[in-house]
Parts: C-alpha cells; sequence; structure tokens
C-alpha cells in the first residue's frame, strides 16, 4: 500500500511487474524440488517390502524404514524453517539440497539395515526442506494469481510421484532397490547445479532492510518480464507501519515520545532467533490458525502417504487376510502398475483444486475434498475385489491431493512474511508425526490381518482434519500477503 508521495511495496511491485518469464524459472527451479521431495516420498512404497524380503527383516523393520523418513522431516521442517526465516530463502534450501543429494546416493551403497536406516533418515531431514521452495516461490507471484500458480507448482510433486512410480516398473524388476536411491537422488543434484543463478526473496531482503539488494531483484524481474516497476522508492510494509503510528501519534498528541521507542522496537522482532520465531506462532492473532493447521496438516500428512501404502498393501497378495474368492496372485509388476495407475489420479485433484480454489476458497474446498475421501474409503472397510479396490484408491487420492495442494497454498497465506516459512514448516513438521504414525497404520494394522480397524482410524482422521477447516478464522483468498505480524 504505497502513499501518495511516491513509495510502493513489493505487493505493489509484483503486480505491476506480472507473471513472467522471471517467475517461470522460479516455478521450474522450486518444482524440480519438489520433484525431488516426491520422489524421495514415492519410493518409500516400493523400498520397504524390497528390502523386507532381500534382508529377511520383520514387518517393524519395515515400518521403521518408512518412518525414519518421517522422523528427519520432523526435524528438518521446522529447523529450515527457522534457518530461512532469519538467514534467507537461499541458504535454506541449498542446505537441504546437499543433504537429500548426499544421503540419497549414498544410501544406495548401504551394507545393512542400520546402516540404511540412519541415510534415510537423513535424506528426511533435508526433505523437511520442502516447504521452503514453496514459500520461497509464493513470495514471488502477484496475490490475483497466487491460487492458480501454486496449484501449477504442485503438479511437479505428481509429476514426480508418477515418475518415480515408472521408475520403479522398470528398474525394480531387474536392476533393484539400489539402482532405484541413486536414480531418485539426481533431481536434488540438479537443485545445486543451478543453485547460483537463484534470487532471494525480496520480500524477505525488505524484512530485513536490505532495500537495495530487493529492489535489484525487482529490476531483474521487470527486465525479464519486459514491464516496469512502479515509480517512487521501494519501501516495506513494516516502515509504512511505523509511518502511520508515528502519523497517529502527531495528530492525537497523545503518545509520549516513550512510544516511539515502543514503535522502533518492532523490527526487532523480525530479527530475533529461533525460539522467539516459534513463540510468534502462538500470539494472540495466530494461535487459533496455528493449532487447526497443526491437525489438518497431520490428517494430510496421514491420510496421502497411508493412501500410498495402502495401494501396495491392500494388493500385495496376504491371502490369510483375504476371502478365498479376492485373492489375487498380487506380483511386483501388478503392484508396480496399480501404483503407477493410482498416480495418475493426482492429476485430476490438482485439476479439481485449480477449479474450485479461487471458486469457492480455500476453506470450503479443503473441507469438501476431506469428506469426500471419506466417502470414497468407505467401502474399503470390508474387502473388495481388486478392480473396486484400485478404483476406490484412485477416487481418494483425487480427494487428498486436492486437499493436499490447497493446504500448501493456504499455509502460507495466513502468515507473516517474518515467521513464514517457520509456521509452515513447524506445520509440515507436525504432518510428518502423522507420516511416522501412517506406516504402523497402513503395514502393521494391514499383516495383522484388521483391514477394518486400519480404515476406521483412516475415516476418522481425515474426518477430524475436514472439521477442523471450517473453523479456520479467515479466508485468504484475493489477499495480499502481509510482511509483519501487525500487517
Amino acid at each position: 500500500m504505497g502513499d501518495e508521495k511516491g513509495t510502493y511495496t513489493v505487493e505493489e511491485a509484483l503486480l505491476a511487474v506480472g507473471f513472467g518469464n522471471f517467475q517461470l524459472l522460479i516455478l521450474v527451479y522450486a518444482g524440480m524440488g519438489w520433484v525431488s521431495e516426491a520422489m524421495e516420498m514415492m519410493l518409500l512404497s516400493f523400498l520397504g517390502p524390497a528390502v523386507q524380503s532381500a534382508w529377511g527383516l520383520s514387518s517393524h523393520q519395515e515400518s521403521l524404514i518408512t518412518s525414519v523418513v518421517f522422523a528427519g522431516m520432523l526435524v528438518g521442517a521446522y529447523s529450515w524453517g527457522i534457518v530461512s526465516d532469519n538467514y534467507g530463502r537461499r541458504r535454506g534450501f541449498l542446505v537441504t539440497a546437499m543433504v537429500t543429494a548426499g544421503a540419497g546416493f549414498l544410501s544406495s551403497f548401504a551394507p545393512n539395515f542400520i546402516s540404511l536406516i540412519i541415510l534415510r533418515c537423513l535424506v528426511g531431514l533435508g526433505l523437511g526442506g520442502g516447504p521452503v521452495l514453496s514459500s520461497w516461490f509464493l513470495e514471488f507471484i502477484p496475490a490475483p494469481n497466487r491460487g492458480t500458480w501454486m496449484v501449477v507448482f504442485s503438479a511437479f510433486w505428481t509429476l514426480g510421484t508418477i515418475f518415480e512410480a515408472l521408475l520403479a516398473w522398470f528398474v525394480m524388476p531387474t536392476l533393484g532397490w539400489r539402482w532405484l536411491l541413486a536414480l531418485s537422488a539426481l533431481p536434488s543434484l540438479v537443485l545445486l547445479l543451478f543453485y547460483a543463478i537463484t534470487p532471494e526473496s525480496p520480500r524477505f531482503l525488505c524484512m530485513k532492510d536490505r532495500m537495495n539488494d530487493a529492489l535489484s531483484i525487482l529490476e531483474t524481474a521487470a527486465r525479464m518480464n519486459r514491464t516496469k516497476l512502479p515509480p517512487g522508492i521501494l519501501v516495506s510494509d513494516h516502515q509504512i507501519e511505523l509511518q502511520e503510528r508515528y502519523a497517529v501519534s502527531e495528530d492525537t498528541r497523545l503518545l509520549s515520545p516513550g512510544k516511539k521507542e515502543d514503535a522502533s522496537s518492532i523490527p526487532k522482532n523480525h530479527n530475533k532467533k529461533d525460539v522467539s520465531s516459534l513463540f510468534l506462532l502462538f500470539s494472540p492473532k495466530l494461535v487459533r490458525s496455528t493449532m487447526l493447521l497443526w491437525v489438518v496438516f497431520f490428517g494430510n500428512a496421514f491420510s496421502y502417504y497411508g493412501l500410498v501404502l495402502l495401494t501396495t498393501e491392500l494388493k500385495s497378495g496376504h491371502s490369510k487376510c483375504t476371502p478365498t474368492e479376492l485373492q489375487t496372485k498380487g506380483s511386483p509388476v501388478v503392484i508396480y502398475r496399480d501404483v503407477f495407475i493410482t498416480s495418475f489420479a493426482e492429476f485430476p485433484g490438482l485439476i479439481l483444486s485449480a477449479a474450485i480454489v479461487d471458486k469457492l476458497g480455500r476453506k470450503l474446498s479443503m473441507s469438501l475434498m476431506f469428506f469426500l475421501c471419506c466417502v470414497f474409503l468407505l467401502p474399503l472397510v470390508f474387502h473388495q475385489a481388486p478392480s473396486l479396490t484400485t478404483g476406490l484408491l484412485f477416487g481418494a487420492r483425487i480427494c487428498i491431493t486436492a486437499t493436499f495442494t490447497i493446504v500448501y497454498i493456504y499455509a502460507p497465506e495466513i502468515y507473516p512474511t517474518s515467521v513464514r516459512t517457520t509456521g509452515v514448516g513447524v506445520a509440515s513438521s507436525v504432518g510428518r508425526v502423522g507420516g511416522m504414525v501412517c506406516p504402523l497404520v497402513a503395514v502393521g494394522l494391514i499383516h495383522g490381518c484388521h483391514q477394518t480397524a486400519a480404515l476406521i482410524l483412516f475415516e476418522i482422521v481425515i474426518c477430524l482434519a475436514g472439521v477442523c477447516v471450517l473453523f479456520f478464522p479467515f479466508e485468504t483468498n484475493g489477499c495480499e500477503l502481509s510482511d509483519s505480524l501487525s500487517g
């Protein structure tokens, strides 16, 4: 909100610059990071059964291979969020790419179960930086285009899952799981190769009072998009806020000089480290959104990764649990094919979310998809024919992909720039808890012939997440991003 004295904000600069070649390059780079995370997560549904067969592991050890990745992501999502909020988005995703690529490639050479567990946990630590890339991309998009382009960004996740399923289909039967691990680490290496040309977020730079650096990036964006910046001087939302407070104090003559010290203390909030960033999430303006977001992220991760694992577990031929007339051999090729087919459900999920996210709003769109997912999963409480099982999982995957896409649009929008990646990172960490618990349900209960109990638990978690969405305090559709807590 620039004033009439020739100033403009980052938001107004982005509106003037528009979405063009500059943002497309940002999209491709951030999207490659999303492809990397999707591939590393998708391979978990193939890695566990393959290693269990090769090394004679128990079902609990098989579940641990997946759970330790989520444990690493839990720590990483919180840590990288704080790093990027305090030291920059670029530094955040540089370290995550290095850890993911290195540990992912080395895990293909793991000589035993313990070393594999340690390396996969490190991969999870690196993957925890995913919210940094999504927030970084979001901060370059003008407000009117955010919903649409964040859905396009989410399409890279779908590409990653489909490519990983296709890769497993061809690699696993012939070359084995070690080659799959090595090849799945390649997208993270691409991030490192092109890191030098990536710009820092101008919103972050303005928050840190590095106005010249922010202006330089915005000028590059305007030049690449063949547009011009607004006339005047670039100012941050925080500077405008201070000016407005000072103007009020002059007009009312009610504030003492000591009040200026109080106002000037606001920038210090932006420079506080680690713990203070976390505490801001529980400020009166954010605490309700934060707590509800945690439940939604938990439900999303639990249900999404649960559906991925259920695709292999329900079709893997546990004949002792399945009625005779419904038994199948569950050969590996059939399982890879079914995972590949259900992965394509994410495309209609993306299309559906793109169609409704701006028309119905973030809240209504998410809640509808959660409840519809419950409808698709309900028949699976009982054993179904293989073709019907695949079809129902396909429909549920459409819905949960839509909710996952929309929550990653909504979450960064409710937080100010000063705590955006911390807020989304911590929420993502809570989601990783859902991912850690999920294998124990999808693998443990299904192996133990408790399919009904497993599916009822999925229904409860997904329904609870849908109800929590309805209680979010505000809708963010079409709203500008704020840079400060009081903005």
